[in-house]
Protein backbone atom coordinates (compact mmCIF):
# COMPACT_ATOMS: atom_id res chain seq x y z
CA UNK A 1 0.00 0.00 0.00
CA UNK A 2 1.61 3.39 -0.63
CA UNK A 3 2.77 5.84 2.35
CA UNK A 4 -0.53 7.97 3.44
CA UNK A 5 0.07 11.78 2.16
CA UNK A 6 -0.38 14.13 4.96
CA UNK A 7 -4.14 15.50 4.86
CA UNK A 8 -2.85 19.50 5.17
CA UNK A 9 -0.57 18.92 2.10
CA UNK A 10 -3.43 17.96 0.45
CA UNK A 11 -5.41 20.37 -2.12
CA UNK A 12 -7.90 20.59 -4.72
CA UNK A 13 -4.58 20.59 -7.20
CA UNK A 14 -2.73 17.81 -5.68
CA UNK A 15 -5.40 15.32 -6.06
CA UNK A 16 -5.85 16.73 -9.56
CA UNK A 17 -2.65 15.91 -10.24
CA UNK A 18 -2.68 12.39 -8.81
CA UNK A 19 -5.75 11.62 -10.84
CA UNK A 20 -4.19 13.05 -13.99
CA UNK A 21 -1.09 10.67 -13.00
CA UNK A 22 -3.63 7.68 -11.92
CA UNK A 23 -5.44 7.91 -15.68
CA UNK A 24 -2.24 8.13 -17.65
CA UNK A 25 0.10 5.44 -15.35
CA UNK A 26 -3.22 3.20 -16.02
CA UNK A 27 -4.96 3.80 -18.80
CA UNK A 28 -8.12 3.60 -17.17
CA UNK A 29 -10.37 5.84 -14.94
CA UNK A 30 -10.42 4.86 -11.74
CA UNK A 31 -13.26 2.21 -10.88
CA UNK A 32 -14.08 4.38 -7.36
CA UNK A 33 -13.24 6.63 -5.05
CA UNK A 34 -11.32 3.75 -2.78
CA UNK A 35 -9.74 2.59 -5.24
CA UNK A 36 -8.18 5.74 -6.25
CA UNK A 37 -7.25 6.90 -2.82
CA UNK A 38 -6.10 3.57 -1.74
CA UNK A 39 -3.19 3.46 -4.67
CA UNK A 40 -2.08 7.41 -4.59
CA UNK A 41 -2.22 7.01 -0.20
CA UNK A 42 -4.31 9.26 0.62
CA UNK A 43 -7.59 9.02 3.04
CA UNK A 44 -11.33 9.07 2.01
CA UNK A 45 -11.95 11.67 3.82
CA UNK A 46 -9.58 14.17 2.60
CA UNK A 47 -10.80 13.18 -1.08
CA UNK A 48 -14.08 13.51 -0.27
CA UNK A 49 -13.27 17.42 1.71
CA UNK A 50 -12.15 18.63 -1.97
CA UNK A 51 -14.61 16.58 -4.50
CA UNK A 52 -17.86 14.99 -4.40
CA UNK A 53 -16.73 11.53 -7.08
CA UNK A 54 -14.38 11.24 -9.34
CA UNK A 55 -17.03 12.75 -11.81
CA UNK A 56 -16.18 16.10 -9.42
CA UNK A 57 -12.52 15.74 -10.20
CA UNK A 58 -12.76 15.52 -14.05
CA UNK A 59 -15.35 18.44 -14.05
CA UNK A 60 -12.90 20.00 -11.70
CA UNK A 61 -9.94 19.76 -14.46
CA UNK A 62 -11.54 21.78 -17.31
CA UNK A 63 -12.45 24.32 -15.32
CA UNK A 64 -9.32 24.53 -14.08
CA UNK A 65 -7.97 24.89 -17.91
CA UNK A 66 -10.40 28.02 -18.16
CA UNK A 67 -9.43 29.41 -14.91
CA UNK A 68 -5.90 29.43 -15.75
CA UNK A 69 -5.86 30.71 -18.98
CA UNK A 70 -8.48 33.65 -17.97
CA UNK A 71 -5.80 34.41 -14.92
CA UNK A 72 -3.05 34.45 -17.66
CA UNK A 73 -4.68 36.99 -19.55
CA UNK A 74 -5.67 39.17 -17.09
CA UNK A 75 -2.17 38.91 -16.19
CA UNK A 76 -0.88 41.13 -19.08
CA UNK A 77 -1.43 44.61 -18.28
CA UNK A 78 -2.16 45.37 -22.36
CA UNK A 79 -5.23 42.77 -22.59
CA UNK A 80 -7.73 45.35 -21.77
CA UNK A 81 -6.31 47.25 -24.69
CA UNK A 82 -7.14 44.52 -26.42
CA UNK A 83 -10.53 44.62 -29.41
CA UNK A 84 -12.88 41.88 -28.67
CA UNK A 85 -11.66 39.89 -31.59
CA UNK A 86 -7.90 39.78 -29.93
CA UNK A 87 -9.25 39.43 -26.82
CA UNK A 88 -11.23 35.89 -27.81
CA UNK A 89 -8.19 35.01 -30.06
CA UNK A 90 -5.57 35.46 -27.42
CA UNK A 91 -7.66 33.56 -25.02
CA UNK A 92 -7.98 30.00 -28.24
CA UNK A 93 -4.21 30.44 -28.77
CA UNK A 94 -3.30 30.50 -24.84
CA UNK A 95 -6.28 27.55 -23.77
CA UNK A 96 -4.94 25.49 -26.54
CA UNK A 97 -1.50 25.85 -25.81
CA UNK A 98 -2.43 24.82 -21.97
CA UNK A 99 -4.44 21.77 -23.65
CA UNK A 100 -0.98 21.00 -25.77
CA UNK A 101 0.63 21.17 -22.24
CA UNK A 102 -1.91 18.42 -21.17
CA UNK A 103 -2.67 16.42 -24.33
CA UNK A 104 -2.22 12.84 -23.42
CA UNK A 105 -4.68 13.49 -20.32
CA UNK A 106 -7.41 15.70 -23.11
CA UNK A 107 -6.86 12.58 -25.58
CA UNK A 108 -7.50 10.23 -23.27
CA UNK A 109 -10.40 11.52 -21.06
CA UNK A 110 -11.45 12.53 -24.59
CA UNK A 111 -11.89 9.77 -26.32
CA UNK A 112 -12.03 7.18 -23.56
CA UNK A 113 -15.68 8.27 -23.62
CA UNK A 114 -17.23 7.04 -26.23
CA UNK A 115 -20.87 9.06 -24.33
CA UNK A 116 -21.28 12.39 -25.72
CA UNK A 117 -23.88 13.06 -22.78
CA UNK A 118 -20.40 11.67 -20.42
CA UNK A 119 -18.27 14.09 -22.97
CA UNK A 120 -20.46 17.05 -21.77
CA UNK A 121 -20.53 16.39 -18.41
CA UNK A 122 -16.87 16.74 -18.19
CA UNK A 123 -16.88 19.86 -20.03
CA UNK A 124 -20.03 21.69 -17.85
CA UNK A 125 -17.84 24.11 -16.03
CA UNK A 126 -15.79 24.48 -18.74
CA UNK A 127 -18.75 25.22 -20.54
CA UNK A 128 -19.98 27.76 -17.92
CA UNK A 129 -17.42 29.78 -17.31
CA UNK A 130 -16.36 30.13 -21.21
CA UNK A 131 -20.15 31.40 -21.78
CA UNK A 132 -19.87 33.98 -19.33
CA UNK A 133 -17.01 35.00 -21.04
CA UNK A 134 -17.84 35.46 -24.47
CA UNK A 135 -20.96 37.03 -22.78
CA UNK A 136 -19.00 39.91 -21.58
CA UNK A 137 -17.22 40.45 -24.61
CA UNK A 138 -20.27 40.98 -26.76
CA UNK A 139 -21.93 42.93 -23.64
CA UNK A 140 -18.41 45.33 -24.19
CA UNK A 141 -19.27 45.22 -28.00
CA UNK A 142 -22.50 46.33 -27.49
CA UNK A 143 -21.33 49.40 -25.07
CA UNK A 144 -19.35 50.55 -28.27
CA UNK A 145 -23.09 50.37 -30.33
CA UNK A 146 -25.12 53.56 -30.45
CA UNK A 147 -28.23 51.96 -32.68
CA UNK A 148 -30.24 49.12 -31.05
CA UNK A 149 -30.14 47.13 -34.09
CA UNK A 150 -26.98 46.53 -34.27
CA UNK A 151 -26.51 45.13 -30.86
CA UNK A 152 -26.15 41.39 -30.40
CA UNK A 153 -28.01 39.21 -28.02
CA UNK A 154 -25.01 38.02 -25.28
CA UNK A 155 -26.70 34.51 -24.46
CA UNK A 156 -27.14 33.50 -28.23
CA UNK A 157 -23.34 34.57 -28.77
CA UNK A 158 -21.91 32.79 -26.54
CA UNK A 159 -24.04 29.46 -27.39
CA UNK A 160 -22.17 29.75 -30.95
CA UNK A 161 -18.62 30.87 -29.13
CA UNK A 162 -19.41 27.84 -27.19
CA UNK A 163 -20.21 25.45 -30.52
CA UNK A 164 -16.86 27.28 -31.59
CA UNK A 165 -15.11 26.02 -28.72
CA UNK A 166 -16.16 22.82 -29.58
CA UNK A 167 -14.96 22.80 -33.02
CA UNK A 168 -12.21 23.73 -32.61
CA UNK A 169 -11.34 21.55 -30.03
CA UNK A 170 -12.34 18.34 -31.98
CA UNK A 171 -10.11 19.74 -34.71
CA UNK A 172 -7.19 20.27 -32.62
CA UNK A 173 -7.81 16.59 -31.37
CA UNK A 174 -7.30 15.58 -34.79
CA UNK A 175 -4.67 17.94 -35.39
CA UNK A 176 -1.25 15.65 -36.92
CA UNK A 177 0.74 19.10 -37.99
CA UNK A 178 3.87 19.50 -37.00
CA UNK A 179 2.92 22.23 -33.38
CA UNK A 180 -0.54 22.11 -34.16
CA UNK A 181 0.05 25.09 -36.81
CA UNK A 182 -3.18 23.65 -38.69
CA UNK A 183 -4.82 24.26 -35.42
CA UNK A 184 -3.56 28.14 -35.57
CA UNK A 185 -5.06 28.61 -38.57
CA UNK A 186 -8.26 27.09 -37.73
CA UNK A 187 -8.82 29.53 -34.68
CA UNK A 188 -7.90 32.64 -36.69
CA UNK A 189 -9.82 31.57 -39.74
CA UNK A 190 -13.18 30.55 -37.67
CA UNK A 191 -12.73 33.61 -34.72
CA UNK A 192 -12.43 35.92 -37.92
CA UNK A 193 -15.49 34.33 -39.54
CA UNK A 194 -17.44 34.95 -36.46
CA UNK A 195 -16.27 38.98 -36.30
CA UNK A 196 -17.52 39.03 -39.99
CA UNK A 197 -20.63 38.34 -39.19
CA UNK A 198 -21.45 39.83 -36.66
CA UNK A 199 -20.19 43.15 -38.09
CA UNK A 200 -21.95 42.38 -41.52
CA UNK A 201 -18.68 42.82 -43.58
CA UNK A 202 -18.07 40.83 -46.90
CA UNK A 203 -18.24 36.96 -46.69
CA UNK A 204 -14.48 37.15 -47.65
CA UNK A 205 -13.70 35.11 -44.81
CA UNK A 206 -16.33 32.82 -44.58
CA UNK A 207 -15.80 31.36 -48.15
CA UNK A 208 -11.87 31.27 -47.14
CA UNK A 209 -12.41 29.49 -43.70
CA UNK A 210 -15.21 26.89 -45.74
CA UNK A 211 -12.28 26.43 -48.36
CA UNK A 212 -9.88 25.83 -45.73
CA UNK A 213 -12.47 23.08 -43.76
CA UNK A 214 -13.24 21.11 -47.47
CA UNK A 215 -9.74 20.68 -48.05
CA UNK A 216 -8.47 19.51 -44.36
CA UNK A 217 -11.38 17.34 -44.98
CA UNK A 218 -11.05 15.72 -48.07
CA UNK A 219 -6.72 15.40 -47.26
Amino acid sequence: MATKVKSKKVTDDTIISMYMDYVLENEVVPKSVYKFCNDKGIDEAVFYENFGSIAGVQKSIWTKFFLHTKNLLTSNKEYDSFSNKDKLLTFYYSFFELLTLNRSYVLFTLENDKSLLKKMEQLKGLRKHFKAFASELIVEGNAEKSLKITKHNPRLFSEGAWLQLLFILKFWMDDDSAGFEKTDIAIEKSVNTVFDVFENTPLDNIIDFGKFLFKEKMA
